[in-house]
């Protein structure tokens, strides 16, 4: 099983690390909802591997397009060097069934969570 360990040369900065303990505590508080709001290129991406490393858990990153999501895939795969980093896709189709189907979409978030050692990533809905 992965550690979930994090490589960079870098170090969080400026409002990160206050972004970072936040969304720690969150999660540690089982908060339903939290949002991680940034310019581009403010190191958004950087923020969740830090708080997915600190956690421990497996994650689901969930991006808007392709693009993004291609983009979250590499620099993820970056980051957690050791750790196994899905590739997968979720078509506009399946995303409008987990819309309408609460339990469907939770059983399939679980089923993800059973794999200890994963962050799933490139999660397209279009």
């Amino acid at each position: 099983m992965s550690n979930f360990i994090l490589k960079s040369s870098y170090s969080p900065s400026g409002d990160q690390p206050n972004a970072i303990n936040s969304l720690v505590k969150g999660i540690e508080n089982n908060e339903k909802y939290q949002t991680l709001e940034g310019v581009t290129g403010s190191g958004k991406t950087f923020t969740v591997a830090n708080v997915i490393s600190k956690v421990k858990r497996p994650s689901l990153v969930l991006a808007h397009n392709k693009t993004l999501a291609a983009q979250l895939y590499t620099e993820l795969k970056e980051y957690f060097l050791n750790t196994n980093i899905d590739n997968a896709y979720i078509k506009k189709v399946a995303f409008q069934y987990f819309n309408n189907d609460y339990d469907c979409a939770r059983n399939f978030l679980v089923s993800l969570q059973e794999q200890n050692d994963r962050i799933i990533d490139q999660k397209s809905l279009f």
